[in-house]
């Protein structure tokens, strides 16, 4: 049997290369272990206690996301995992849970000091699975940190999306049903007996206040005052439905003067029938210009997907306004920052140059910086988030503030280090400022921060010219 397994064990590819003897002396501290369907062969933050080199059967590695377990890899006959030589590994990352009865060698930890000093290539071939194991896992991580901010930017940008596109599926209805009315409006504009003159006048007044693209701002008491008095004059007059002329009038600008111009030129019998076609054709204006703006923005949303993405362009670097990326984050992050009570400053200085950069690779970063901003201000309920562009000599500076808890100075030196996250199980994955540093080394360039409760800033400088 023991002869078997040896030769069984130099099928595995990882231990082909191995010399028999080194076989034989891992299988004599090994110990054969079994488990059922459905049992675990070890749970989440347990410490690791050996290696595991599967015979029969399989388990599946599960790791917390969100309120459930995502499957991360399934290990079958042959696999090899557990603790392995060099790992910086203490505990399971995750949940090992048996698929099928499951059959395996079990080598303790204990017995890996040994197995270093004295036998070299079993520890070499295992390092080099774990190695692999390292590669892999990273990827996967690095694969979910992207899906993670794609995630809440496709959300955020749902929410964004979903304002408009309601306002303009209300707005053509809205204007469907206005629209009905038209006939009514012109019989009763169409028997009034008013002069050609008099009509170029009324109708060349209405437009000329209605092309003007600045109306006076207006406090709450100001609108009020002005609606009200608007109102009293077309009550002196019986002009039915004074109240929403007269709001429709102030928010198109009119005053008390534009009604008495209009008075002047419209005969007493009529002037009833010809606000009324005035204040169908404000109602109008203001529908057209509800559904212009919303699909406007929904314009600037997608341009600013396609501009963050950089979808449209090479993957290289290129001279591009390091603002444009910024402020494309912002508007995809709008979501969040209002959901937050964000107040955004930006201070930036609009005489630097382009840059040459990856674009598309810097939009993570700032993805990842005001991402994390946002959160670390999340408990106060509110914050304030400062993005300041500068130029340093050959190089621009962007730093990113907000007043949030900041960082405690214990951890300050591990938060760019791989799968750190002081986030909740579930909630974060530890990659974003690794990502963050990996982007920002790509452009020869540094990234610093100064924290102290109340206010921490992330300073990012690279080379303008690449």
């Amino acid at each position: 049997m023991k002869t078997e397994t040896i030769a069984w064990l130099q099928s595995i590819e990882a231990l082909k290369d191995v010399p028999a003897t080194q076989l034989e002396w891992l299988y004599d501290r090994c110990e054969e272990l079994k488990i059922e369907a459905g049992g675990r062969v070890f749970k989440i933050g347990e410490r690791m206690n050996g290696t595991y080199i599967l015979i029969e059967g399989k388990f599946r590695l599960c790791v917390v996301q969100g309120d459930g377990l995502k499957e991360v890899a399934v290990f079958g006959p042959k696999a090899i995992t557990g603790y392995l030589p060099f790992s910086r590994g203490i505990t399971f990352p995750g949940v090992g849970e048996v698929l099928e009865d499951l059959k395996y060698l079990f080598f303790p930890i204990e017995k890996s000091e040994e197995m270093i000093r004295t036998q070299f290539e079993l520890t070499q071939a295992l390092v080099h699975v774990m190695t692999n194991r390292v590669r892999d896992y990273t990827s996967f991580q690095q694969q979910n940190e992207k899906m993670m901010a794609l995630g809440k930017l496709s959300a955020g940008l749902a929410h964004e999306l979903n304002n408009p596109a309601a306002a303009i599926v209300r707005g053509a209805e809205s204007l469907l049903q206005h629209l009905k009315l038209a006939p009514a409006t012109f019989k009763a504009i169409t028997i009034t007996k008013i002069s050609a003159e008099n009509v170029d006048y009324v109708s060349g007044k209405l437009f000329a206040v209605l092309s003007k693209t600045e109306r006076p701002a207006l406090s709450m008491m100001q609108r009020s005052e002005l609606e009200d008095e608007l109102a009293d004059w077309m009550d002196d007059l019986e002009i039915p439905k004074s109240q929403e002329i007269a709001e429709n009038l102030v928010d198109f600008g009119f005053t008390l003067d534009d009604l008495e111009d209009f008075k002047a030129h419209i005969p007493v019998e009529t002037i009833s029938p010809v606000f009324g076609w005035i204040n169908n054709n404000l109602v109008t204006e203001r529908m057209v210009m509800d559904i212009d703006a919303a699909s406007r923005r929904i314009a600037e949303l997608v341009g600013a997907v396609k501009s963050f993405t950089h979808m449209d362009q090479g993957s290289g670097k290129q001279y591009a306004d390091i603002h444009t990326g910024i402020r494309n984050t912002l508007t995809l992050l709008q979501h969040k920052l209002k959901h937050g009570n964000v107040h955004v400053v930006e201070d930036f200085d609009n005489t630097l140059p382009k840059v040459n950069a990856m674009i598309g690779e810097l939009n993570q970063v700032w993805t990842n910086l005001i991402d994390n901003a946002i959160d670390a201000m999340s408990p106060n309920g509110k914050g304030t988030l400062e993005i300041k562009t500068s130029r340093a000599k050959d190089c621009v500076s962007i730093a990113i503030t907000d007043n949030g808890s900041g960082i405690p100075e214990e951890i300050k030196s591990k938060i760019f280090d791989p799968f750190y996250t002081t986030k909740e199980v579930g909630k974060g994955t530890g990659l974003g400022l690794d990502v963050v540093m990996r982007i920002v080394k790509q452009h020869s360039g540094n990234i610093k921060v100064n924290s102290v409760p109340g206010q921490t800033t992330f300073t990012v400088e690279f080379p303008i010219n690449g």
